[in-house]
């Protein structure tokens, strides 16, 4: 059989996907990326993800608020799978999520090697590709609230590093694996698994005279899903909950913003100009590179259609315009590769003059998000930030079933550093403004008990005595955190405080 661009050699395809030597490079990789982007467990989403494994193996905890997670992650098995994992292994769970994180990360970085060896046959271009991804991993993608992977264990990694191996499958003709790894990926992390979907069906398409007739149909079947209870009315409680989100409403988005959308489209398209056509490289380059391009108009359109009009407010939930994640991942692939190619080559000293001041540049920006809280949280490692000291403290000594309060706003405050309550403390609390009121946004019926429970804690700051006794009253709170410079008042009477540093006391409610 003769080796034509559409009938790509397997030996050169599958050789060395799985060598040693690979590996250990790909490992290598993996360390200095983890690094570079530092590692948070408990930071921003992590609060309901950490918080819903910690459930999983313990059910005592959190009584009186596990429904801010519970509900969401039902339709998800990644809390269930880690917790497994733990059971299994009997590795205490800070270290098995670390692990899974080190996992998550390395799977990521070897799609992209995998990838990037179908699209270009220079090791040099190879390995530039994956660089550039590892040091770029917590570079914000426009406008949409996320970056290319986050510094917790997060289920959006372990889906994407499932879809870039679904799109490795796809290139080699191997169908039935791509839907299998699409599957997985989907019940890790629905989202994320749809916009997978999408671009294989345009890489499927691209690759249709190649295929048999019935291949192109595979991914149609799978984006199939009910949908029934995204049209649930919304309500005034809702819009309020969705108004914390502001990557809901594209009317509000900056320009810089925008150029975000548009401006790695327009490179695509240049780009792919200049892309050789007539050797197998440049046949499987742009193929993947015309597939990203429609990918990318194709999702902004529907990006476009669902968040523009109120009509589909109820949509928003679905975020589609995070569909930006995989095209920016594979962007900046495509991007890495062609510069090891033309511009790297084999001089080292040029390899230097890239990699080490953005990776010093992406290591700056992580300690600026983050400046009170030391840069790798590791198992083990006494907490510096003072929140995560009274954190630490409230898990070792108070009650399991204890019900806290503490400002709606903490997240935000100068020092935290967006560090979860529930998945550090272990205890449960009254919603908060921000990470509380985006899960409202997509759960509809947490919408009025996160608008209540808010609102009764509006003018924190401020509150009196009777302030504290009217939560107590009204929904059972116990325990309060208060600023260390509190002024003590008539409400002192009423509450003992066992614990204090620089920052912050722990207050018990009677």
């Amino acid at each position: 059989m003769s080796e034509s661009p559409q009938n790509p050699p397997r030996r050169w395809l599958g050789q060395g996907d799985f060598s040693a030597t690979n590996l250990l490079l790909l490992a290598l990789l993996t360390v200095l990326a983890f690094l570079v982007m530092g590692y948070h467990p408990g930071l921003e989403d992590d609060a309901f993800y950490l918080a819903a494994i910690k459930r999983n193996l313990n059910p005592a905890l959190f009584p009186h608020d596990a429904e801010f997670f519970r509900l969401q992650f039902q339709a998800t098995i990644f809390d269930k799978l880690i917790a497994w994992s733990v059971r299994l292994s009997h590795v205490p769970l800070a270290w098995a999520v670390l692990l899974w994180q080190f996992a998550a990360i390395f799977f990521l970085l070897h799609g992209c090697w995998r990838i990037s060896r179908r699209c270009f046959s220079q090791p040099q271009a190879q390995w530039a590709a994956v660089a550039t991804v590892a040091v770029l991993l917590t570079l914000p993608v426009s406008g949409v609230g996320i970056t290319l992977a986050d510094q917790y264990l997060h289920p959006r990694t372990l889906a994407t590093a499932a879809i870039l191996a679904a799109i490795v499958a796809v290139l080699d003709r191997r169908l039935w694996l791509a839907g299998t790894l699409l599957a997985f990926a989907f019940a890790v992390h629905a989202i994320m698994a749809i916009f997978g979907i999408s671009f294989c069906a345009f890489l499927l398409w691209n690759q249709r005279e190649a295929l048999p007739r019935r291949a192109s149909s595979l991914p149609v079947a799978a984006a199939l899903l009910p949908l029934g209870w995204i049209f649930e009315p919304a309500s005034d409680a809702w819009r309020q909950a969705a108004s914390t989100r502001s990557f809901y409403f594209l009317s509000h988005w900056e320009w810089y913003e925008w150029l975000g959308v548009f401006g790695p489209l327009v490179l695509l398209f240049v780009g792919r100009r200049f892309v050789p056509r007539k050797q197998q490289e440049g046949s499987t380059l742009l193929t993947v590179t015309n597939s990203l391009l429609y990918y990318g108009i194709f999702q902004t359109l529907v990006g476009l259609l669902v968040m523009l009009p109120p009509s589909l407010e109820r949509l928003r939930p679905f975020e589609p315009m995070r569909y930006l994640h995989l095209l920016y991942l594979l962007f900046f692939l495509i991007a890495g590769g062609l510069l090891g190619r033309y511009i790297l080559d084999h001089k080292i000293y040029r390899w230097l003059l890239l990699f080490i001041p953005l990776g010093a540049g992406m290591f700056y920006a992580q300690r600026q998000m983050f400046p009170a809280t030391a840069h790798l949280e590791l198992p083990g490692a006494a907490p510096q930030n003072p929140w995560l000291q009274a954190f630490a403290w409230i898990r070792q000594s108070t009650p399991v079933d204890a019900l806290f309060a503490l400002d709606p706003h903490y997240v935000t405050l100068p020092g935290e550093d967006y560090h979860g309550f529930r998945a550090l403390a272990e205890r449960s609390v009254l919603a908060d403004y921000e990470k509380d009121g985006g899960m409202a946004a997509r759960v509809l019926r947490l919408a009025p008990r996160w608008l209540k429970e808010v609102t009764a804690q509006a003018g924190w700051q401020n509150f009196q005595a009777a302030d504290f006794q009217r939560l107590k009253q009204e929904f059972g709170v116990t325990w309060v955190i208060l600023s260390s410079t509190a002024p003590a008042d008539e409400s002192r009477q009423f509450m003992m405080c066992p614990y204090r540093n620089v920052q912050l006391q722990v207050c018990r409610l009677y």
